[in-house]
């Protein structure tokens, strides 16, 4: 069983959830368009494998990435363990004022939980990232993260810490509108 990102990002862009989602091979790609402060912001995302397979090919994409999210599932201890070496990855191949946001996956699993919300909390506040736990099949904060990662966005670009073609190209590898890239990736190898 996986982190469950392909869930999330189906859901918010089709609104559906798909039980039995198939393993990420390499990187899958769509658009949403969203409103923020009344803009439209084109979100392009990039849903990459989270297999050591796939490793280098995501890092390739941590360049042109405006806004990454970091995800680890509430049952899977070693899913949240293993962020310390996709936040390091992160650091090295991502521009320096990335937009982050964290997110624990199947918070409607919370009878398994194996990983405290406090945790995640913590971990995202050391790292000046904001959090949210997330239930793809509820569809509970699922909007909310990728609102959450377009306000970060248009926030740079407003406060000109994005320029005009960084913020052009920055399609938040994820859905679509004002052009936000951002790669998304899985944290755990058994996808």
């Amino acid at each position: 069983m996986g982190i469950g990102k392909t869930c999330v990002v189906q859901r918010f862009k089709n609104g559906t959830y798909i039980e039995k989602q198939g393993t990420t091979i390499g990187v899958d790609f769509t658009m949403k368009t969203l409103i923020i402060d009344g803009k439209r912001v084109k979100l392009q995302i990039w849903d990459t494998g989270g297999q050591e397979r796939f490793r280098t090919i995501t890092q390739s994409y941590y360049r042109s990435a405006n806004g990454i999210i970091l995800c680890y599932d509430i049952t899977c201890r070693q899913s949240f363990e293993s962020l310390i070496r996709w936040m390091d990855d992160v650091s090295k191949f991502a521009v320096p004022n990335v937009a982050k946001v964290l997110i624990a996956t199947k918070a409607d699993l919370a009878d398994s939980r194996a990983v405290e919300q406090e945790e995640g909390d913590q971990l995202a506040r050391s790292h000046n990232m904001a959090f949210m736990e997330v239930s793809s099949k509820n569809n509970y904060n699922v909007d909310n993260v990728f609102l959450e990662l377009a306000s970060q966005l248009k926030s740079q670009y407003d406060s000109g810490s994005l320029s005009e073609g960084q913020f052009d190209s920055f399609r938040l590898k994820y859905p679509d509108t004002t052009a936000i890239s951002s790669t998304w990736f899985r944290c755990c190898n058994n996808n």
